[in-house]
């Protein structure tokens, strides 16, 4: 036991301990020595460098070595500490790459520099993580939401795409037949056919840098919604210009291809545009996931932000949406926006269906955040 103890420090410390340690390492703890020693001591001569074999070959031993939790973190630890831009722009090394939201902000940034070569690998990464993404969240998501609206209006004849399936198993209970482990839907529940969806969503997101994985995840829940009849969902995506992605809501990993990462911000034109296509503000919800540094008017951005309060409009800002932790953020703004009536805070993915579901309803979302220990600007 204390042979392992001494032989875990020796791996910490690195190979400059190893006399002091007085320690053998097995072939096992060698190699995983060998994988830290490259990547973690860059003055060791030969480390991973930007040899395509060299990397290839590490990328192979870390997921030998260690769980998929901690690969990701090398990962994303070896293209911040070694510039390894070699890792995005390779097939080999994109196959060899352990897929997840970090991965696919990165791709997003380097955008039209990923090589033509590489464009359907980096293709085939990003569906891995979109597809695992709403694997997770799209459950979660259309039944908090289609949960929070008003149904009063029934449909007994619907078409399959309008069943209402929480209500038609609710009201089939009854029917179940246990030789066949299901339910014999005699009567079947829809929503309510109408012209107009119940109500609208604009999702405003600031594509700077630093706003990755909160774009992913806002894409994914975007495209998500875009699938429940009774919302209807926008997409508005801003640096220095505005791009409405509406239309790309339908294919989420078209969509994150058409989000440009990096630029300035300018939120006050992005806010102008989202003044323009909202037509019901009393219905609406705009969500501005942004960190509120802008680089435009800030004057005007604040007068938008007013009117938008004015007009009746649900208006809510996420500093951030992810799992990362506490967010940077324009203090200044986020208090401006607590002064006109507009919660702003940071929110993780899992607690995001939850929020629509009462933005829609036209709960408190103070009161909400409040409930789920989040803290309000």
């Amino acid at each position: 036991m204390e042979n392992q103890h001494l032989n875990r420090w020796r791996l910490i410390l690195g190979g400059e301990t190893e006399q002091q340690l007085n320690c053998s390492l097995s072939a096992t703890e060698a190699g995983i020595d060998k994988t830290l020693e490259a990547l973690y001591n860059t003055q060791r001569k030969g480390g991973l460098g930007a040899s395509s074999p060299n990397v290839s070959r590490w990328l192979g031993d870390i997921r030998t070595y260690f769980p998929q939790s901690v690969v990701q973190v090398m990962q994303q630890d070896a293209l911040k500490r070694l510039n390894l831009t070699a890792m995005l722009t390779e097939p080999e090394m994109l196959e060899s790459i352990v897929p997840d939201v970090h991965l696919v902000a990165n791709l997003m940034t380097l955008g039209r520099a990923i090589p033509e070569k590489t464009k359907d690998t980096a293709r085939q990464v990003v569906k891995k993580v979109v597809d695992e993404l709403i694997r997770k969240l799209a459950a979660p998501t259309q039944q908090a939401i289609s949960g929070s609206l008003n149904r009063s209006i029934r449909n007994r004849r619907p078409r399959h795409n309008e069943i209402n399936w929480h209500e038609t198993i609710r009201k089939n209970l009854k029917h179940y037949q246990p030789e066949y482990k299901t339910i014999i839907p005699e009567t079947r529940i829809g929503y309510g056919r109408k012209r107009n969806a119940l109500k609208d969503v604009v999702l405003c997101l600031d594509q700077s840098g630093s706003m990755g994985s909160s774009v992913i995840y806002s894409g994914i829940f975007g495209s998500v919604m875009a699938s429940i009849p009774a919302v209807k969902t926008k997409m508005v995506v801003f640096d220095t210009a505005v791009v409405d992605l509406t239309e790309e809501l339908k294919d989420p990993v078209d969509l994150l291809f058409g989000v440009q990462l990096g630029g300035g911000t300018d939120i006050n034109k992005a806010l102008t545009y989202c003044q323009q296509i909202i037509h019901r503000p009393l219905d609406t919800v705009l969500i501005l996931i942004t960190d509120l540094y802008e680089g435009g008017n800030q004057l005007e951005m604040r007068k938008r932000m007013n009117e938008l309060v004015q007009n009746g409009i649900q208006f809510i800002t996420l500093l951030a949406l992810n799992d990362e932790g506490a967010p940077y953020y324009d203090s200044g703004n986020a208090e401006y926006l607590a002064s006109i009536g507009v919660p702003v805070f940071a929110c993780t993915p899992d607690l995001f269906p939850d929020l629509m579901a009462s933005a829609l309803s036209k709960q408190d979302i103070n009161s909400w955040a409040s409930k789920h220990e989040i803290m309000v600007k």
